[in-house]
Formats: structure tokens, C-alpha cells, sequence
């Protein structure tokens, strides 16, 4: 039984639904946003509201933006970019944009294939890239090392064995600053295999 309002409660509740967020974290920041009332939670409502109105998504690539087509599909230096970055979702967008991975374009599947979860061709924008492809010199593949991610990458690479397209992946292994020691079998065997010349 709690000793809040409802609308309190209702507060916490939609917090907790946010990635990584549990009940207690929840209720720290509502407590928190309620303490600094003027300074954080007035203006984060009337920021939700903005962005509410105004966030869309994007119509060629995937991205969220407050326009369509997005600031990435729509800037000039990345219009002659022969390559195509396909990721799951827009967080991995974000990420490889953030690492300044270049003038490149980014093609967002929304998700993974995941037949367990109810996931098929149909669910990702699968069809919309296999028409952006013959635009791009090569496309790569950005998913998750996971086994939903490998099996999408299979079933996009087969999509596109008739286009023409260079079709490759990001490489998987060591990561930058990594101690052997301290990396799984799986990570080490696969840093292996795809070693390069110095």
C-alpha cells in the first residue's frame, strides 16, 4: 500500500517501464523530480510535450529526427556515400555516430529476426533496404553478436546475394584496450579467425 496520490503513483509506474529502471530507481527520480519541482520537472514535462509534437521518424532510413527525411539522410556530404550501414536499431545509430565512423548512410531494421519472439521478415523494414541496396557500393552489417543477430545478418546477405552489393560485417574480437586474459573463449577464437596483416 503506498502513501502517495495516484497521480504519483502513476508517475512511477511509467518511469519504471523505462530500460533500467526498476520500482525503487522509479521512485528515487520521481522523488528527486519532485523536490526540484521548478528546476527539473517543469521543464522536463514541457520538453516531453515538444518532443511529443514533434519527433518523427525517419522515412528513408529508420532514424529518429524532428524531420523526414532526417538530419543523416538529408546532409549533403553524405550523398554520394557508396556505403550503407545497416543496424538493429536506432541506439546502434546513435553509437557508431558518436564514434565519428564518417560520412556514411544508415539503413534501421527495427529489431532483429527472433522466431521464438514472434519476429519475422515482415516485422523489420527488410524490404526497404533490399531496395536501398543497389544504391550503395557495399553494405555492412552492424548487428549484435548475438544469434538473432547472426541469423538476420544470413537471411540479409541471401536477400542481397543478386543485387551485386559487397555485402560484409563489422568485425568481432579484441576490443580496443582489452586484456586477453580477461576475454571470453568465443571472443578470442573469433579475434583469430579474423586477424589482419600489420
Amino acid at each position: 500500500m503506498s502513501n502517495s496520490g495516484p497521480e504519483i503513483e502513476q508517475l512511477i509506474q511509467l518511469l519504471a517501464r523505462l530500460p533500467g529502471l526498476g520500482p525503487r530507481s522509479a521512485r528515487r527520480a520521481v522523488l528527486h523530480l519532485i523536490k526540484k519541482k521548478d528546476q527539473l520537472m517543469i521543464p522536463l514535462s514541457a520538453a516531453l510535450d515538444r518532443a511529443v509534437a514533434a519527433v518523427v521518424i525517419c522515412e528513408v532510413c529508420g532514424n529518429v529526427d524532428t524531420r523526414s527525411p532526417c538530419g543523416i539522410c538529408s546532409d549533403p556530404r553524405r550523398a554520394e556515400s557508396g556505403l550503407l550501414i545497416v543496424v538493429e536499431d536506432v541506439a546502434d545509430l546513435w553509437a557508431l555516430e558518436r564514434a565519428g565512423v564518417g560520412a556514411v548512410r544508415y539503413h534501421v531494421l527495427g529489431g532483429v529476426l527472433s522466431p521464438l519472439d514472434g519476429v519475422g521478415p515482415e516485422d523489420l523494414s527488410l524490404d526497404a533496404l533490399v531496395s536501398r541496396a543497389p544504391q550503395f557500393s557495399e553494405v555492412v552489417l552492424a548487428v549484435n553478436a548475438t544469434v538473432e543477430g547472426q541469423t538476420t545478418a544470413h537471411y540479409i546477405t541471401d536477400r542481397l546475394a543478386g543485387t551485386g552489393v559487397k555485402v560484409s560485417r563489422l568485425a568481432h574480437g579484441v576490443p580496443v584496450g582489452g586484456e586477453l586474459d580477461y576475454l571470453d573463449e568465443g571472443t578470442l577464437s573469433q579475434a583469430l579467425k579474423a586477424r589482419t596483416a600489420l
